[in-house]
């Protein structure tokens, strides 16, 4: 598994629009190479996503990875400004493999019914799983997929990602790894590029 993390790096609309449209191609590429993505988290921002952090599973997902990382350049007018000048949008695109260590005695794991749209499947199973890490209290929940094995999995995942990132924080050595690429992002680098709204290949 590898995760990656798309980032508008506090950019403006424009940014948060870019990360949406590349999600949508990073799906794209991920069918094409047989690569299963699952979205763990998301931060909503007016004109799309402020950041998504996906993992990516199958023979050829740290290869597809690994296309991405970096900064990513979008050549487009503003949808949302039609007589601004600006035509060139950035976003930035990190990946890292999960943090390894086993916290199984650790988390507490509880199960309940998914919320939101999947229909008469979502309201009889209880395939929502929630993870629990009773020391720190960090706690999330995963309910993407219909199989309880397979949230479960997830939420181990993301769980460990937090509990990473709050060692790093205490330990004052640097900032959370899917977090400390929204500062870095090189705009006069981009490793791939993208024009008009329908996020075109260069």
């Amino acid at each position: 598994m590898q995760l990656l993390q798309l980032s508008s790096a506090y950019g403006p609309a424009e940014c948060c629009l870019a990360v949406v449209k590349a999600l949508a191609r990073l799906q794209y590429e991920a069918k094409q190479m047989q690569v299963e993505v699952q979205v763990l988290e998301q931060e909503p921002a007016k004109g799309g996503l402020r950041s998504v952090l996906i993992a990516l599973e199958g023979d050829q997902a740290k290869v597809l990875a690994n296309r991405w990382q970096g900064t990513i350049q979008w050549i487009c007018s503003s949808p949302y400004r039609p007589q601004h000048k600006r035509k060139n949008w950035f976003i930035g695109a990190s990946c890292f493999e999960p943090v390894t260590q086993q916290y199984s005695d650790e988390i507490v794991f509880e199960t309940m019914h998914a919320s939101g749209a999947g229909g008469q499947h979502v309201n009889k199973t209880e395939s929502a799983v929630r993870a629990t890490h009773v020391a720190s209290g960090i706690s999330v929940k995963v309910q993407t997929e219909r199989s309880q094995h397979v949230n479960k999995k997830l939420a181990m995942v993301l769980l460990q990602q937090k509990l990473a990132q709050q060692r790093q924080q205490l330990q004052a050595r640097n900032k959370a790894i899917h977090r400390k690429h929204h500062h870095q992002i090189d705009r006069g680098n981009p490793i791939r590029v993208f024009t008009q709204m329908d996020f075109r290949p260069l």
